[in-house]
């Protein structure tokens, strides 16, 4: 389960924040974890949720967007979203080609207090 080493990283780029920048907790955290990263967010969830208790992130409230993929169908001549790298065009049904954007999972921001 990949999901837990990554909820790892994301604790520890906080944690590293709160010391850099002199913070004590998060009030909220939101990531963004597109839809062909290949990450189960339920999994990421609950591994989160289970790291975060005597972190900074303790009382955090924890927000995931998953924004879908793109990719260009040739015979619409249209970047369309996908969700998955198998998906054809919801427009004609055809190939997709140049897939692009919704692999990432990023930090998007943090609500922090210095209490």
């Amino acid at each position: 389960m990949h999901e837990l080493s990554l909820a790892c990283e994301v604790v520890d780029m906080v944690e590293t924040a709160a010391v850099r920048d002199g913070f004590r907790r998060v009030g909220q955290l939101r990531l963004e974890v597109g839809a062909l990263a290949g990450v189960e967010v339920d999994a990421l969830r609950f591994a989160l949720a289970s790291i975060v208790p005597g972190t900074c992130l303790a009382q955090a409230r924890i927000d995931i967007d998953t924004p879908p993929g793109t990719a260009w169908c040739i015979p619409c001549a249209a970047e369309v979203p996908i969700t998955g790298y198998q998906d054809t065009c919801p427009g004609c049904d055809g190939p997709l080609t140049r897939h692009a954007g919704g692999d990432q999972l990023r930090l998007v921001d943090l609500l922090v207090h210095d209490d």
